[in-house]
């Protein structure tokens, strides 16, 4: 996995890696510290991190409950895909409760 910062002066104010796993590269983690967010950071952290991406579909998962981030990834056109239990079982090593509560967006990339 391979993490990226964004930085104002000398603060780290958000995050987001990417994990190539089998096929695919996940999106794992972009945050954005409050009172930065809803100015653009988030998007350039995505943005950059797919330049990056070696592979043609990228994935991220999140929770189900997490509108915030899933209108975040739609915005940048992800789309919620209806295999998420077969995705979340091939790509990602989490307990099962968390996978009744989450949801896997995906993206094709040129």
């Amino acid at each position: 996995m391979v993490f990226f910062g964004y930085m104002m002066g000398s603060k780290l104010v958000g995050v987001t890696g990417l994990q190539r796993v089998k096929d695919v590269i996940l999106i794992r983690h972009t945050y954005v510290m409050r009172g930065w967010q809803r100015k653009g950071i988030g998007s350039k952290l995505l943005r950059h991190a797919l330049k990056l991406a070696t592979t043609k579909r990228v994935l991220v998962g999140t929770w189900a409950d997490a509108s915030w981030a899933i209108n975040f990834y739609r915005r940048h056109g992800f789309e919620l895909l209806p295999n998420k239990d077969e995705l979340l079982r091939r790509y990602w090593q989490i307990p099962d409760r968390q996978r009744e509560v989450s949801v896997v967006l995906g993206l094709e990339v040129e």
